[in-house]
C-alpha cells in the first residue's frame, strides 16, 4: 500500500504519525503521574513499567515489522538505536532542569536498580551474536533469557522500589516523590488507567505507519537499514521518551523522567526477543551486521555512563549540566557520524 504512494504523501503521513505519538505521549506522561500517586506505586517504578513501555509501543510495531518482512537489521537496529537516542534524551532534560544535575536531584534506588538491569540485558545479545548460531523453532535461546531475565528484574525492581536497602543522601536539591495532592492518593486509578490505555492504543497506530514508511525508504531509495532503523525510525518512535522526558521535568516529576527513560530502554531490550520470534530464516542475532552491533555497544557505553552519574550525583558540572550528560552528549554524536560516514 504504502509503496505506491509518492514521496511527498509519505513524508506528511510519517509527519502525522509522528506528531500522534508525540502528543499522546504527552497526555500519558500527566496520566503516568496520576497512576503513580494512586497506586502508590512510585514515580520511578511507574516511569520504568507503564510509561516506559506504552512509548516504546512504537518502536516494538516497528521492530516487529521489519523482522516479519526478513529484515533483520532494520528490527535489529531500531531497538537498539532507540536505547541510545533515548539516553541522550536524559541529557537534553538535564539542560532544561533549572538547579541541580538531574541525576542529583532525582535520586532514586529503583532507577539505579534498573539501569544494572539494562546493562545485564544488552550484554545478553553479545553473547548471542558471538556464539553458536542455534535456533529451536526459529527461535534463539538468549532470546528466552532475556526475556526471564528482563521479567525477574520487574520483580526485583518492585522489590528495590517498595522495601530499599539503602537511601541517598538527601540534599537541598534533592527532590522527594510524594503526590501532589494528599487527596488524589485516595482516588480511583481505574479511569486515568483506561484513558491511558487508549493513548496506548494511539501510539502503536502512529508506530504501524512509521515502520511501513521506513522500510519503504530502504527499498525505493536503497537506502542502509542499520542508517534508517537507528536514526531515522528509532529517533522517531523515541520522540515520546523526549517529550514524556521533558514534560516530567516541568512537572517537577523528576524520578517518574529519570525512570521513564531507563524502564523504556529496558523495555527496548524486549524488541529483540519479539523481533527473534518473528523473523522466521534463523537467528535475528546471527543476520545483522557490525553497524547493528557497533549501535549496540554504543547503548551499552550510554547506560554506563548514566549508571555512574547516578552514582556520583553531581551537583553542578560544565554549562549546567552534570558530566555524565556532557559525555552521553558526545558518545551519541560521535556514533551518529560514524553511522552517516561509514
Amino acid at each position: 500500500m504504502f509503496e505506491a504512494l509518492s514521496l511527498p504523501v509519505l513524508l506528511i503521513a510519517f509527519a502525522i504519525a509522528g506528531a500522534v505519538v508525540v502528543m499522546a505521549s504527552i497526555r500519558a506522561t500527566k496520566l503516568a503521574d496520576i497512576i503513580a500517586d494512586r497506586t502508590r506505586m512510585g514515580e520511578a517504578l511507574a516511569g520504568g513499567l507503564i510509561l516506559g513501555g506504552a512509548t516504546s509501543l512504537a518502536g516494538v510495531v516497528v521492530s516487529v515489522n521489519a523482522a516479519l518482512s526478513g529484515d533483520a537489521s532494520f528490527a535489529f537496529s531500531n531497538a537498539v538505536g532507540g536505547i541510545a537516542a533515548q539516553t541522550v534524551f536524559l541529557a537534553l532534560a538535564d539542560r532544561l532542569h533549572r538547579g541541580a544535575n538531574l541525576e542529583h536531584a532525582a535520586a532514586e534506588p529503583a532507577n539505579l536498580f534498573q539501569a544494572v538491569m539494562l546493562i545485564v540485558l544488552l550484554s545478553l545479545p553479545i553473547a548471542a551474536m558471538s556464539g553458536p548460531d542455534v535456533t529451536y523453532m526459529g527461535v534463539h535461546p538468549v532470546s528466552v533469557v532475556l526475556f526471564l531475565a528482563y521479567l525477574s528484574g520487574v520483580v526485583l525492581s518492585a522489590r528495590v522500589s517498595e522495601s530499599p536497602m539503602w537511601k541517598p543522601v538527601e540534599t537541598a536539591q534533592t527532590r522527594r516523590d510524594e503526590p501532589e495532592d494528599a487527596d488524589e492518593a485516595n482516588r480511583s486509578a481505574l479511569r486515568p488507567a483506561l484513558a491511558f490505555a487508549m493513548l496506548v492504543v494511539l501510539m502503536g497506530a502512529g508506530g504501524w505507519v512509521i515502520a511501513q514508511v521506513g522500510g519503504t525508504f530502504i527499498t525505493r531509495f536503497g537506502l542502509a537499514s542499520s542508517l534508517v532503523g537507528s536514526l531515522i525510525t528509532a529517533v522517531v518512535t523515541s520522540l515520546p521518551e523526549l517529550v514524556t522526558t521533558l514534560v516530567a521535568v516541568r512537572r517537577g516529576a523528576l524520578q517518574l523522567a529519570v525512570g521513564g527513560i531507563i524502564g523504556g530502554n529496558t523495555f527496548d531490550t524486549l524488541f529483540l526477543v519479539i523481533s527473534d520470534v518473528a523473523y522466521r530464516d534463523g537467528s535475528l542475532y546471527h543476520a545483522v551486521g557490525t553497524t547493528d552491533l557497533y549501535w549496540l555497544a554504543t547503548g551499552l557505553l550510554m547506560t554506563a555512563i548514566l549508571l555512574g552519574g547516578l552514582i556520583l550525583r553531581q551537583r553542578e558540572g560544565p554549562a549546567r549540566i552534570g558530566i555524565e550528560s556532557l559525555l552521553l552528549m558526545i558518545v551519541y554524536a560521535t556514533a551518529v557520524a560514524v553511522e552517516v560516514l561509514a
